[in-house]
């Protein structure tokens, strides 16, 4: 049996894409603000560390605009990123995480248009490893605002 945990994300579109085009100063600190955001709900949803996760981006726009689905994989990445930062599995390897391609569903007006879906398939065996990553510069972070 496997728990599955849904992270309602923030922000009402993704906030990276292949198509985007800005400085790569600007899209290093909306990488990190990615990161850390994932981070920080995968804590509060109490995501337990993992051996092996499946995870999936899903995007419900508010219009019909064709989208394609191939853009939302730097998002994707980022927020797999912020999973690893966190200590929710050990690195973000084929070994560890099983990606399943980001999906775009019918247009709608839902409270949480972006959703990252983590399922733990492996739980973590070794009790010494619970604690995320103590020393890591992301634990030293606390959120801003």
């Amino acid at each position: 049996m496997s728990d599955r945990y849904e992270l309602q994300l923030p922000w009402r579109t993704p906030p990276l894409s292949l198509n985007g085009r800005m400085h790569h100063m600007a899209r290093a600190r909306l990488v990190r603000e990615v990161r850390e955001t994932a981070g920080w709900l995968a804590q509060a949803a109490r995501i337990p560390r993992a051996e092996r996760v499946r995870v999936e981006l899903r995007y419900t726009p508010r219009t019909r605009c064709r989208r394609d689905a191939d853009n939302l994989v730097p998002t994707f990445k980022a927020l797999v990123d912020g999973l690893v930062d966190a200590g929710v599995v050990p690195d973000d390897d084929d070994a560890h995480v099983e990606r399943l391609m980001p999906t775009i569903t019918a247009p709608g007006r839902v409270a949480a248009p972006l959703v990252l879906v983590v399922e733990a398939l492996v739980q973590f065996s070794d009790v010494s490893g619970q604690a995320a990553r103590i020393g890591s510069s992301w634990a030293r972070r606390r959120p801003s605002g």
